[in-house]
């Protein structure tokens, strides 16, 4: 029985040990949290991420190791390789924590991007601004995710108090797009060169949060969304999971960004796709066979953030429905679960919807 080492312990992690588990596989996390929700499926190391004692002890329990976050340091990937396989490889992560890096990349494989600019003090925020055009987003280059480590910026006097927030650490400053819709394409590869793509997701955001991703059958942007994603994977020679953030501006997308690991917006092929994400990029660290990532009926993905419905069962009468829950205290901003929802059509998983944020809206969730 092999033991896949997870670095994260969140609900990322949780997902991949439950989706493993009928495969017949052990999950060991290493995660700081002393309440990382993913220690229910399997061992947890309680350990900062670049913690070599801890790293070493993943690495003894296990046969591969992957990652949750792209918080991981690409220093510690390296150094668990050094000892074990590891997907995906420190490359690409290195790359996707570095807004900077990872839009470079995007040029250099000729995937177009909304206009950036790196800033580093505050007269280079300023010429940027100048450049580029308000509004823009000034962004920390690292560690921000979910509407963290943001600022907009609408107007010039609206520089002095962004930079006062973000300055002092590498930043990026980064065009608005007049865009139509947020798309992601969520692709996988095996160890042998295989690749898979499911369905194109849109996506609706609230306060930089996924709030909502549909499962969007024959999209007509998804060949231009795989076309950019199999550039990644081919770059990187990639195992795993990759997800491709991107914007629609006129049937042109643009990339956001890239995070090399399951995906959020992916989690509607739990219950929507033959074979969900995560137990496909198991599949793929592992060596095993890719699984079919065709969908299966209408799916949609609803997240809960900072609060659980009061009612489990109003949520479970609604037709269709499949909720998640992540053991996770309740935090403003904070991803406590979500529902999975698969139905027949899509007039019929547009209103089913509209029920569950009915729903979650009056219990104030």
């Amino acid at each position: 029985m092999s033991t896949v080492g997870i670095v994260g312990g969140g609900q990322l992690a949780r997902m991949l040990a439950l989706a493993g588990t009928p495969l017949g596989l052990r999950f060991a996390f290493l995660d700081p949290a002393p309440d990382a929700c993913a220690a229910a499926v399997g061992e947890h190391l309680a350990g900062r991420f670049d913690d070599q004692a801890q790293l070493a002890r993943l690495a003894d329990l296990s046969d591969v190791v992957t990652y949750e976050t792209e918080n991981v340091p690409a220093s510690s990937v390296a150094l668990l390789a050094k000892r074990l396989p590891v997907y995906p490889g420190s490359s690409a992560l290195g790359t996707a924590r570095d807004r900077l890096h990872e839009k470079t990349l995007f040029g250099d494989l000729g995937i177009p991007t909304p206009p950036y600019a790196p800033v580093d003090t505050r007269e280079e925020l300023e010429a940027a601004a100048a450049r580029i055009g308000l509004p823009a987003v000034l962004k920390t280059r690292t560690l921000g995710y979910d509407g963290k480590g943001q600022a907009v910026l609408r107007a010039t006097e609206d520089i002095e108090a962004a930079w006062e927030r973000l300055g002092g650490v590498p930043l990026i400053l980064e065009g608005f797009v007049s865009f139509q819709r947020e798309v992601s394409i969520v692709s996988v590869r095996g160890r042998d060169g295989e690749v898979a793509f499911y369905p194109l997701s849109e996506n609706v955001h609230r306060s930089g949060i996924l709030h909502t991703s549909y499962c969007r059958e024959a999209d007509p942007c998804e060949a231009q969304a795989r076309d950019y994603a199999r550039k990644l994977l081919e770059h990187f020679d990639y195992v795993g999971v990759l997800a491709l953030e991107l914007f629609e501006a006129d049937g042109q997308l643009l990339a956001n960004e890239m995070a090399p690991r399951v995906h959020n917006s992916g989690h509607w092929t739990i219950e929507g796709a033959q074979t969900s994400q995560f137990e496909n990029h198991l599949r793929a660290i592992l060596g095993l066979p890719l699984g079919s990532t065709a969908p299966v009926g209408c799916a949609a993905m609803l997240n809960l953030i900072g609060q659980v419905p009061e009612s489990i069962d109003e949520v479970l009468r609604i037709p269709g429905t499949h909720l998640h829950l992540y053991d996770k205290a309740p935090a403003p901003g904070r991803k406590l679960g979500h529902i999975g929802l698969r139905v027949d059509d899509t007039d019929t998983l547009a209103s089913r919807l509209a029920q569950l944020e009915a729903l979650i809206t009056s219990r104030g969730s």
